[in-house]
């Protein structure tokens, strides 16, 4: 089964004008199946969040992190149960602090990379010089209040760009829920999960295996035949709510690898098959589905990394 997560909250442990119980509410109104607590620079709503879903036997489940806030990017734990300081901060070695988190057990990612900065929000952007592309785990490459031209198409193409270099980068979206907010035919990231499973193994295998979608609604799934040398591309319908489509409006997948990008059209009835020699040399694909056509202001759903045998 598939798992909508939502990765990237706040509470009035740090900014947030919601409560660590308002989240809890507010996420499963919206159906979600495990959210992120992410406060910034504190670890202090933990403790709540667990004592209220395990006192309630609230039908979501808690992952518990926290966002890195420096004056030079922030930076996403998840799976992160002992405050790690950050005095080692290092403008020109941001590993040293990757490294201090991944040290407890958690997964590292950047966030926003290129949020607005200074003069308008001081820290948001990642400006800090990474050394190491294998040194963190994931970026995200939406964050759903910001401008889509400015932030999120540059966080998705820098993802991109590394991946097709060969970094095994996963990727993920997220609300950065400051207060109540509407979610609907907004981004949310997915992973595969079993019934009652333990959603942070469940996530951490997701993004060490480069297993992570992101999507409005839709799913894309690729199913890949190694003996005919085939992928199959189907779309799921996910139960998020909210997602906006007209039941004329095309679907269009586009795969991009080093050397060129595809396109082809898909539906929800008619699966796509196509063969490993079409992208000739190219081993790494990077898979999206569209509505009505391919501008970025109408991407739906990104797909797992695929690397062919």
């Amino acid at each position: 089964m598939y798992k909508r997560l939502e990765l990237h909250n706040h509470t009035t442990e740090s900014d947030s004008n919601i409560t660590p119980a308002e989240l809890i509410e507010l996420m499963l109104e919206d159906q979600v199946d495990a959210f992120a607590i992410t406060d910034h620079n504190t670890i202090s709503a933990h403790v709540k969040i667990k004592e209220m879903l395990d006192e309630q036997q609230l039908p979501i489940s808690c992952i518990y992190g926290m966002e890195y806030t420096t004056y030079y990017g922030h930076i996403l734990c998840f799976n992160l149960k002992e405050y790690v300081p950050w005095e080692n901060i290092n403008f020109h070695n941001p590993e040293l602090l990757f490294s201090a988190a991944k040290d407890k057990g958690a997964l590292v990612g950047v966030a926003h990379p290129f949020s607005y900065g200074h003069p308008f929000s001081r820290g948001c952007r990642f400006d800090m010089k990474i050394n190491d592309y294998n040194s963190f785990d994931f970026v995200e490459i939406f964050n759903n209040p910001e401008p889509l031209h400015e932030v999120n198409e540059r966080g998705l193409l820098w993802w991109e760009d590394l991946v097709l270099q060969g970094y095994p980068l996963a990727f993920t979206c997220g609300m950065d829920l400051h207060g109540k907010s509407d979610m609907k035919n907004q981004y949310a990231t997915f992973i595969e999960g079993e019934e009652g499973g333990n959603i942070e193994e469940e996530l951490e295998a997701a993004i060490r295996n480069q297993k992570t979608w992101i999507s409005r609604g839709p799913i894309l799934q690729a199913d890949i035949n190694k003996i005919q040398k085939t992928i199959t591309f189907s779309i799921y319908m996910t139960n998020k709510p909210g997602y906006r489509h007209e039941d004329l409006d095309p679907y269009f997948i586009t795969i991009k690898t080093k050397s060129d990008t595809y396109t082809e059209q898909i539906s929800v009835q008619a699966p796509l098959t196509i063969a490993y020699e079409q992208f000739e040399n190219d081993k790494i694909l990077l898979p999206k589905l569209y509505q009505c056509d391919t501008n970025i202001e109408n991407l739906v759903a990104v797909a797992p990394t695929i690397i062919l045998p």
